[in-house]
């Protein structure tokens, strides 16, 4: 199995989860804390970006400033989201209407080329659950 994560629980709905390069982040519903949903919102999000920036580069320059944003749609019924919108905030004054058109078509390529996240989401991944003994 590749790119291996792994998450150690610390306490009731409380886990820190890891990467073989050392990072970590604290999954749970308390104080500093990412619950499996938001980050499953900023993964999209960041691979939006990730997977555009260098035509945002290319348009704005190499050290351009921006935010990233996502806001979800949940369907509580099902305890699922129905809809997550990714919003980017860039100063793009210095761009010609016609530029910043052709910057949403360009990054809107290179997101459906390269954002592993949003392949992953449109075509329904499956997944398995395996309980395993020490």
């Amino acid at each position: 199995m590749s790119n291996i994560l792994w998450a150690q629980r610390k306490g009731k709905k409380h886990y820190v989860g890891q990467n073989g390069r050392g990072a970590k982040v604290e999954i749970g519903m308390g104080e500093n804390q990412f619950t499996p949903g938001e980050l499953l919102q900023l993964a999209l999000a960041t691979c939006h970006t990730f997977s555009a920036d260098h035509v945002f580069a290319a348009a704005l320059g190499k050290d351009f400033d921006a935010t990233v944003g996502v806001a979800a749609q949940k369907d509580e019924r099902r305890d699922s989201y129905s809809h997550l919108t990714v919003e980017m905030v860039a100063n793009l004054s210095n761009l010609s209407g016609d530029q910043v058109t052709q910057l949403r078509e360009k990054s809107q390529e290179a997101i459906d080329k390269y954002c592993t996240v949003g392949h992953t989401l449109d075509d329904g991944a499956n997944y398995d659950f395996d309980l395993v003994s020490e």
